[in-house]
């Protein structure tokens, strides 16, 4: 049986995973693929400001479903320190599916977290060619959000989510994570995907 369910498993993995991008996505539509890899990531805030906690992350991306998608994993804490009674305001083990639409020359985006039922989707691009991402969209209760890589280099990226206020003018600021390459064998990998 644990023959059969590896086998399942590495078919499983095998049939998701994809090598690179599709030629069906125009390379200046790429706003996802320099992120495939694994991050290490410093969370500042989640909901509230963590910055004296030094709660560390991680984030993992691929390629999927023939190259027409990235997927993701944002994991927090990091799982050499996750255990059982992790409190709920501070735990994420989540994915994010982000697949690229031609109609609209975007990529849909759809985060699920869970641990705590949160569910969001979004419309996401480029706001600034190889600088910045903007992607937009809902909370699953209506509420509108955006969220932004920002600050991207080869080593590094800054995401930071937000909230629509009541007043339809202020933004609030819900999360926001600093990201480099992480320390546990993959970063090599990183660097040289994104040259």
């Amino acid at each position: 049986m644990t023959t059969i369910a590896t086998e399942e498993r590495a078919d499983f993995h095998a049939a998701l995973a994809a090598p690179g991008r599709s030629p069906e996505i125009p390379e200046p539509a790429d706003a996802y693929g320099w992120l495939i890899g694994s991050w290490e990531l410093d969370i500042r805030r989640y909901r509230v400001d963590v910055s004296e906690r030094h709660i560390k992350g991680e984030a993992h991306f691929s390629w999927v479903l023939e190259g027409r998608a990235v997927q993701d994993v944002w994991i927090m804490p990091q799982r050499a320190e996750r255990s059982a009674d992790l409190d709920k305001t501070c735990n994420m083990f989540g994915t994010t599916l982000r697949v690229w639409d031609p109609a609209i020359q975007a990529w849909r985006v759809t985060w699920i977290n869970p641990v705590t039922g949160v569910r969001d989707e979004l419309i996401g691009r480029w706001s600034v060619p190889g600088k910045e991402i903007m992607q937009v969209g809902t909370h699953a209760n209506g509420t509108p959000i955006r969220w932004t890589f920002s600050e991207i280099t080869p080593d590094s990226f800054r995401w930071t989510g937000e909230t629509l206020q009541p007043d339809g003018k202020t933004w609030n600021l819900e999360g926001e994570f600093l990201a480099r390459p992480d320390s546990l064998g993959n970063s090599d990998e990183n660097k040289k995907d994104k040259k």
